[in-house]
């Protein structure tokens, strides 16, 4: 594995006590982009309870970039995607604005592949939108293929599907 530490930020898993400042980093993040509406993870069920969720099942995580306090500044999960044979779903890959535009979103991705490989998969799956081209810059500089929605899609409001193979 390799290091979980970047320049000032460390990548770690998720602590139970991390749960109201990611919920209100993936808040913050919606409305700054418009996004605070039904068929958005805003309105996730989970989303005040992310520790919990990702630690249901094997198979799943959820890591946080937190600086030299150890403040939340970003996140990045993963779990199952069952309608993909061996895949996992990239989900709520978020930064504090003070963390964006210096390569760390990239880094997070490829740390969060890493961990999908580890645990079995082979390919990995994300849900965006259109006003998050950021975001969308950083996954097809990633190299995620755009593709078809899913019929599976849990939230409605994404209107940009990827796919990316991560091993034979």
């Amino acid at each position: 594995m390799k290091s979980n530490t970047i320049a000032d930020y460390k990548i770690r898993p998720m602590q139970l006590a991390d749960n109201q400042a990611v919920a209100a980093l993936v808040r913050v993040n919606l409305e700054n982009n418009g996004l605070d509406i039904a068929g958005t993870a805003y309105f996730d069920s989970t989303l005040d309870n992310l520790y919990e969720f990702y630690s249901l099942k094997d198979g799943r995580g959820y890591y946080v970039l937190a600086d030299g306090s150890d403040r939340v500044v970003g996140g990045i999960g993963f779990a199952e995607f069952e309608p993909f044979e061996s895949c996992a779903e990239l989900q709520k890959l978020y930064l504090a604005d003070s963390a964006k535009g210096s390569g760390l979103g990239y880094r997070l991705v490829a740390f969060v592949e890493e961990r999908m490989q580890e645990a079995g998969y082979k390919a990995s799956y994300l849900e965006t939108h259109h006003n998050l081209q950021t975001a969308i810059h950083i996954y097809e500089k990633m190299g995620y293929s755009k593709i078809e929605r899913p019929k599976e899609v849990a939230h409605g409001t994404m209107d940009h599907f990827y796919y990316k193979k991560l091993s034979d």
